[in-house]
């Protein structure tokens, strides 16, 4: 499990294909140190595992359905990507629960400064990010959301683009300040609120019945 809070960016070397996946080179200074063999890492929200470890680099396999379905497919080398370590057990939960479970990618709208005038480094920024259809049921107002295994809070929603106030820290230290207009970005709905529809859903299909009765007991 995760949080959402990124540890650090790491700057992909390479990317080769192989048989059946695809394996990419990572940089990571000051955690690559800290992982082992076959250990969970999150880059950019999904949840990989960490193999080959030449600090300070390691390497990691993307299945076909990982580039299919995430950002992770436009890596290339010089891409800087987001990295968290899995949460220790009993540490303070900073963000929200990240599983690394990428549901599908959005596309970045626009990311600008809410002062235009001020100082790139101390302004807030606004980020604007449309929502594939099959997630749109789990934004929620004032909810969280995962973006590029970034746990964010969805300060406006429209039933389609999500908007998102960026604090300087955030902009600075995570990939979103590498991104452009149209780029893909991974997106992990809160997996509380998938479990909450998830319940609603089956509670409004259940349908009372003589059988049902019978077999309670009634």
């Amino acid at each position: 499990m995760f949080t959402g809070l990124i540890e650090a960016q790491g700057t992909i070397l390479s990317v080769k294909e192989r048989a059946g996946t695809r394996r990419i080179a990572v940089e990571a200074p000051g955690v690559a140190g800290r992982l082992k063999t076959g250990d969970s890492i999150a880059v950019s929200g999904v949840c990989l595992t960490a193999l080959d470890i030449q600090v300070p680099v390691f390497h990691a396999d993307l299945a076909a359905e990982t580039v299919a379905r995430t950002s992770l497919a436009r890596l290339a080398p010089g891409t800087k990507v987001n990295l968290e370590l899995p949460t220790p057990a009993g540490a303070p939960l900073g963000g929200h629960i990240v599983q690394g479970h990428v549901d599908g990618t959005g596309t970045l709208l626009s990311l600008y400064p809410i002062d235009p005038a001020a100082d790139r480094a101390l302004t807030d920024w606004w980020l604007r990010v449309k929502v594939p259809e099959a997630i749109r049921p789990f934004m929620v107002e004032k909810g969280s959301v995962s973006i590029e295994g970034i746990s964010l809070t969805i300060a406006r929603w429209d039933g389609e683009v999500a908007g998102i106030a960026i604090l300087p820290h955030t902009y600075s230290t995570t990939n979103l300040h590498t991104l452009e207009a149209g780029s893909p970005v991974n997106l992990e709905a809160d997996v509380l609120v998938k479990l909450a529809a998830e319940r609603q859903q089956a509670r409004s299909t259940f349908e009372l019945t003589i059988d049902y009765l019978v077999a309670n007991g009634y």
